[in-house]
């Protein structure tokens, strides 16, 4: 892992998270650029650009992650690994908020009004980019899987985006 994280070749550095079913080694292999509870501030063409990342605790119900936004900043980012993070944080709390976790849903099955989705039946948002009141939130599928070792019409994806400073 600590290859394929050196790989990336990030201008700035590679900031992450651990998962629900991240082992010691990943901790061992992100170094400092895991973000548990903390965050970073970055210039990058003369913004303040902060990203902060959660530690995904058994039972998590918020209440601590808005305290690591800095108004300061000119965008702020969150990562963390449950998407539901949005229904505990404040409005307006970062400008992005990145996720995972749900998979996809990971095992699906077609009906007539759509997917049906087999893991995190109740989940709020599957995939994709959404506006929330806490902010932007785009969930990845990811590459892994979770209680069984496949998929079914949930590809698994690693999600490549690209910000851009609006024009002014």
């Amino acid at each position: 892992m600590r290859h394929a994280v050196a790989r990336l070749g990030a201008r700035h550095g590679a900031y992450a998270v651990l998962g629900n079913h991240d082992v010691p080694a990943a901790r061992a292999a992100l170094g400092d650029g895991l973000l548990e509870d903390s965050s970073v501030t970055l210039n990058v063409a003369g913004k303040r650009i902060q990203i902060a990342g959660g530690h995904p605790a058994p039972g998590w119900k918020g209440g601590h992650l808005e305290r690591l936004a800095d108004p300061e900043a000119d965008l702020r980012i969150l990562l963390f690994h449950y998407p539901d993070v949005t229904q505990w944080l404040p409005p307006g709390s970062f400008d992005l908020i990145l996720a995972g976790h749900l998979h996809g849903g990971q095992i699906s099955v077609p009906t007539p009004r759509g997917k049906l989705r087999l893991e995190h039946l109740k989940a709020h948002h599957w995939e994709g980019l959404h506006r929330t009141p806490a902010g932007t939130l785009h969930v990845s599928r990811g590459l892994g899987t979770s209680f069984v070792p496949f998929r079914f019409l949930a590809r698994p994806e690693a999600t490549k985006l690209t910000l851009r400073c609006p024009a002014r």
